[in-house]
C-alpha cells in the first residue's frame, strides 16, 4: 500500500455517516425558533390588533393570512431543494405566480363590490408607507435562520437560493405582521404585502452570494 492509499484510508476511516434527515432537522432548527422570535418581536413591539377576536370571524383576515403562509411554504420547499448541489427551484415561480394571480382575483372582486369612494382605503389604507418596512423587519430573524441552515448545505446557485430564501422569510414576516395589521383591503395586501416580501427577496439575492459561499 502506498503512502497516498494509506492517507486516504485513514481519512476515510474517520468519516461518519450523516443521518438522512439531518438537513430537514437543520432547517427546522433554523426556521422554527426564528419564526417564534419574529412573533415575540411583533407581540412586544406592536401587539396583536385590538379587535383580533372579532377579526378572526372575517374571511378577509384568513385570506390575508393564507396568502402569506402559502408563499412562505412554497418558497421554503424550494429553498430546501436548492440547498443540494443538484437541486433546482422546481415549479416555484409557477406556483408563486398562481398564488399571486389568485390574490389579484380576490382583490379585483373586492374592488368591484365596493363603492369607488372606498378605493383609497382598500388600496392605500393608513399604513402603506411603513407596512413593507415592518414586514422586512419581522422577516430578518427568519432569513437569518434560513442562512444558518443553508450554510451547512451545499447550494450552487447562491443568488437564486438567497432570493428564494428571502421570499420565504418575507412571507413569514408578512404572516407575522398580519396579526397586527388592521388593513382589510385585499388590494392593499396584494400591493404592499407583496412589496415587503419582494424587498426581503431582493435582500436575499444581494447577500446570498456572500453569506452562502462554501
Amino acid at each position: 500500500m502506498t503512502k497516498t492509499d494509506d492517507l486516504i484510508e485513514r481519512l476515510a476511516g474517520d468519516l461518519k455517516p450523516v443521518p438522512s434527515d439531518a438537513l430537514r432537522r437543520r432547517f427546522a432548527l433554523g426556521i422554527v425558533p426564528a419564526l417564534g422570535l419574529s412573533l415575540l418581536l411583533m407581540l412586544t413591539i406592536l401587539g396583536p390588533r385590538v379587535d383580533i377576536s372579532d377579526v378572526l370571524m372575517l374571511p378577509v383576515f384568513w385570506i390575508k393570512s393564507a396568502y402569506n403562509a402559502l408563499i412562505a411554504v412554497v418558497a421554503l420547499l424550494a429553498v430546501y431543494r436548492l440547498s443540494r448541489p443538484d437541486g433546482s427551484e422546481g415549479r416555484f415561480f409557477d406556483l408563486l405566480a398562481l398564488i399571486f394571480a389568485a390574490m389579484a382575483a380576490v382583490a379585483a372582486i373586492q374592488l368591484m363590490m365596493a363603492p369607488t369612494e372606498a378605493y383609497p382605503v382598500l388600496i392605500l389604507g393608513s399604513s402603506a408607507l411603513h407596512c413593507p418596512l415592518l414586514i422586512l423587519g419581522f422577516a430578518l430573524p427568519v432569513y437569518a435562520g434560513a442562512v444558518w441552515a443553508l450554510r451547512q448545505a451545499a447550494p450552487t446557485d447562491l443568488r437564486l437560493t438567497g432570493f428564494v430564501a428571502g421570499i420565504a422569510a418575507g412571507a413569514a414576516g408578512a404572516w407575522v405582521y398580519s396579526w397586527f395589521c388592521t388593513e382589510n383591503g385585499m388590494p392593499f395586501v396584494l400591493i404592499w404585502y407583496s412589496l415587503g416580501i419582494l424587498l426581503t427577496g431582493a435582500l436575499g439575492a444581494v447577500t446570498g452570494p456572500r453569506l452562502l459561499r462554501w
